[in-house]
């Protein structure tokens, strides 16, 4: 049970943030729907999008984590985004994607690793859009009121086209998300002896 490729998006770019011009920085992002409203993550976060297949759910796991993949022998938690924000969750379509993002150990997710180690996550969205550029000079801070997600996961909000695209915080987004679960053996034990012996068994599957 693996993971497909949608081919849409290759590993993480270098060209993240560029400087054009010799003045005006440019950040790159890749944006997707979710929920009709469009948001956007830093392309520097991004791993790679993959098909909606192959979830595994696990018991005991946060609502908003619908459950696990087996990403190349890896297993890696796949959380709602929608629900994350408190939200319905959308119906599965053909453009349903996973957006695989790395995070650093400042995302307090530990899978059994130790402290500077980082570790990848999946997100549920509608569909990818694109990669888009948006200069440092079109990107607003976080509105202190009127969102319709919590403050404290947006990063910015940037200007496209004359309208705002919210800016995530995926750090922020992906934090203080309990998996013990996955981080705990079956004897109680620490380490990832969970998540090794859930991969072997997922593998087995396949």
């Amino acid at each position: 049970m693996g993971a497909r490729s949608n081919g849409a998006m290759p590993a993480r770019q270098p060209q993240g943030n560029a400087v054009t011009d010799g003045a005006v920085e440019q950040q790159q992002y890749l944006t997707f729907m979710l929920g009709g409203e469009m948001l956007a993550v830093g392309i520097l976060h991004i791993k790679e999008i993959i098909e909606y297949d192959g979830i595994t759910q696990v018991p005991m796991m946060p609502a908003c984590i619908r459950g696990v993949i087996n990403l190349r022998g890896a297993v890696v938690p796949v959380m709602d985004l929608a629900a994350r924000f408190g939200k319905p969750s959308a119906a599965v379509t053909k453009r349903t994607c996973i957006v695989i993002v790395e995070l650093g150990d400042g995302g307090k997710m530990a899978q059994g690793g130790e402290r500077g180690e980082r570790h990848d996550m999946g997100i549920v969205v509608d569909t990818v859009n694109a990669v888009l550029e948006i200069a440092a000079a079109d990107i607003e801070p976080a509105p202190a009121f009127g969102a319709r997600i919590r403050t404290n996961f947006i990063e910015g909000m940037g200007k496209v086209n004359g309208k705002f695209v919210i800016l995530l915080d995926v750090e922020q987004v992906l934090s203080d998300i309990d998996l013990g679960g996955l981080a705990q053996g079956g004897d109680g034990d620490d380490g990832g002896s969970g998540l090794a012996e859930l991969a072997d068994g997922m593998a087995r599957t396949d």
